[in-house]
């Protein structure tokens, strides 16, 4: 009984890998016009995806200081900020009639 389970259990597995490679070997020419050549869509965008890759990948090492320099900036638009406000209140009361 365990020899017949067995068998039957081995052929199932090649019955399954042949139903896959007969799927695999149908679908080839669909699967080469998506990414199998160097003109398909999927390799001008793996191109453009790596050219992105290789003009962006020295932020990271020039991210801290950009952010430390937008922190100055900041800090010193809020001092404007504060300022041009006391000039606003000033330009108020002074159009105003005494």
């Amino acid at each position: 009984m365990i020899t017949l389970l067995t068998f039957i259990t081995c052929l199932a597995a090649l019955v399954f890998l042949a139903v896959v490679a007969y799927a695999l070997t149908r679908i080839v020419s669909t699967l080469e016009s998506i990414g199998g050549k160097g003109d398909s869509y999927l390799a001008k965008l793996r191109l453009g995806l790596r050219a992105i890759e290789r003009e962006t990948s020295h932020l990271p090492a020039a991210a801290p200081g950009i952010n430390e320099n937008l922190g100055a900036i900041a800090a010193g638009l809020t001092a404007v900020d504060g300022t041009l406000g006391g000039v606003h209140e000033a330009l108020r009361k002074q159009e105003e009639p005494s």
